[in-house]
């Protein structure tokens, strides 16, 4: 899903696959407390230590984005899975593993310290795709720069998706060993090299059978992130929607109709047009205002909001500005005109089906007569509760070939469930905990209108909790100029080291 559009510094710009934590992120308080829930031994000898090994934590962020691993084209694949194994290995885990897929390798590792209790963590490897002509920085070099309102930032691809909050994890880890202190937790971590092209083999790695029985052990998953908005204030997602990643084709050389290459537009006269066709394919998934889905019993398991659900919706329509968002992002009126409430309701609560790009024919500077062969509509589509990839993957397939359009090819390149995490889970009270012991804002939001591949472990066989947790800011994730902050100028926001100190907190929450 290449995204190459400059998504601007606002809240939820930070996001990994589309609107990541939903615009619930631009809440202020909605519950904040004053008691040091996470209580870390040794606290002040461990910030001493993460500000020595501060400048070998950029240097480790850096030379990791200088190695990018993108799937989309094939770069670095077994590289950046040896990488990501030496990140590791220096870290602390005892054993680690690079573990082959039928597409990119994973990596699995384990931090046994004999603790009573043990967390599970989320790794990604790769990043987007960019182009260095669309970059104020190299986009492959991590350059520090000053970034008004924020400080110094590091500007690269994957600093902020993830490579920055992942770095900081793993800067404290190597606090602790170098301060002498145990883990309070042991760490099961796996890894992969997928997840911008839809996670299509990760369950491989979780599922298999020694792997899985790690996780199943663990009080949750979750994976590193920059949550923080410019005001400080974090959202505490409950959950994700799914995602289904494809392509639509229509070609005269599987329709039968029309040529079977490019040939002079003069020829439409006498001949059918694929392209023509792919419009009439797309046309059939939606209502004529491209806002409800159409496709043949959709929604027939779609989960209508809880009532804790539409409660966490209304408080975030109190707490946050409309004005705000449609100024954000450039719009003037939401669908059906809805009123902000049940914009966000529907946010939250509804499936979609979303065009991401229309290949066909001649796209370059003027124009050139001709009839394409062929066009390709690149595809989203977000699932919601109680919606499933397979289930969804049929029912597209179905529809199609009942409309009549068996001749369009469905390439499914990625996807995985919609994720749930509860309320009351370790994941989420720890989460909550920390931010009120460093007296941050926090708001909690029934789900992300993104996607991540929670759902590999929520769902059985796993069966754990998952959810995001990381302080600090960054943004331009999938864009140009994409950043993290390193050392932050506003007061509202943490900077590495305190991000990495944080980090310890969490674990030492999660070990009480």
């Amino acid at each position: 899903m290449p995204d190459q559009t400059n998504i601007p510094e606002t809240p939820s710009a930070t996001s990994r696959r589309g609107l990541m934590k939903g615009v619930a992120a631009m809440a202020p308080v909605a519950m904040m407390a004053g008691g040091a829930d996470a209580a870390t031994p040794n606290r002040s000898r461990l910030q001493r230590t993460v500000e020595a090994g501060k400048d070998a934590s950029v240097a480790r962020i850096r030379d990791w984005i200088a190695n990018p691993t993108i799937a989309a084209q094939g770069l670095n694949i077994q590289q950046g899975a040896q990488y990501m194994e030496q990140l590791a290995r220096d870290a602390g885990f005892q054993h680690t593993e690079i573990v082959q897929t039928d597409g990119s390798p994973g990596v699995f590792a384990t931090l046994d310290v004999g603790a009573p209790k043990t967390v599970g963590v989320y790794f990604m490897y790769d990043v987007k795709q960019f182009d260095p002509a669309e970059w104020s920085s190299p986009p492959l070099e991590g350059r520090i720069i000053e970034k008004e309102g924020f400080g110094q930032v590091m500007m690269g691809r994957g600093a902020v998706n993830q490579k920055g909050p992942q770095g900081a994890f793993l800067a404290a880890l190597h606090a602790m060993r170098a301060a002498g202190i145990t883990s309070p937790v042991n760490i099961v971590l796996v890894c992969e090299g997928e997840e911008e092209i839809g996670s299509p083999h990760f369950h491989q790695i979780v599922r298999r059978p020694d792997i899985m029985a790690a996780l199943q052990r663990t009080q949750g998953v979750f994976i590193p992130s920059a949550s923080q908005e410019t005001t400080g204030a974090v959202t505490v997602e409950l959950g994700a929607k799914g995602i289904i990643e494809c392509e639509l084709t229509a070609s005269g050389a599987r329709w039968g109709r029309g040529p079977a290459r490019d040939v002079h537009s003069s020829l439409k006269a006498m001949l059918d047009s694929p392209v023509w066709r792919l419009v009439h394919a797309l046309e059939t998934l939606v209502s004529e205002d491209g806002n409800t889905v159409a496709i043949e019993g959709w929604y027939e398991n779609v989960r209508a909001m809880t009532a804790r659900e539409l409660e966490l919706v209304a408080l975030q329509a109190r707490e946050q500005s409309e004005a705000d968002f449609k100024r954000v992002y450039g719009v003037q009126h939401f669908i059906d005109d809805l009123p902000w409430e049940q914009a966000l309701q529907r946010l939250a609560s509804q499936p979609t089906v979303n065009i991401e790009g229309l290949v066909a024919g001649y796209t370059g500077p003027g124009g050139k007569t001709v009839l394409p062969g062929s066009g390709a509509a690149k595809l989203d589509f977000r699932l919601v509760p109680n919606q499933t990839r397979a289930e969804a993957e049929r029912k597209l397939r179905a529809h199609l070939d009942a409309k009549g359009f068996s001749d369009v090819e469905v390439n499914v390149t990625g996807g995985y469930d919609p994720t749930e995490t509860a309320e009351n889970s370790r994941l989420v009270q720890a989460q909550l905990a920390v931010c009120r012991s460093l007296r941050i804002e926090t708001t909690l939001t029934p789900r992300s209108a993104g996607s991540w591949p929670g759902a590999v472990f929520t769902a059985a066989p796993v069966s754990v909790p998952a959810a995001g947790f990381g302080l600090g800011f960054g943004t331009g994730a999938h864009a140009p100029d994409e950043y993290f902050v390193i050392d932050s100028s506003n007061r509202h926001v943490l900077g590495l080291t305190d991000v990495t100190l944080s980090y310890i907190d969490f674990l030492y929450e999660l070990a009480r």
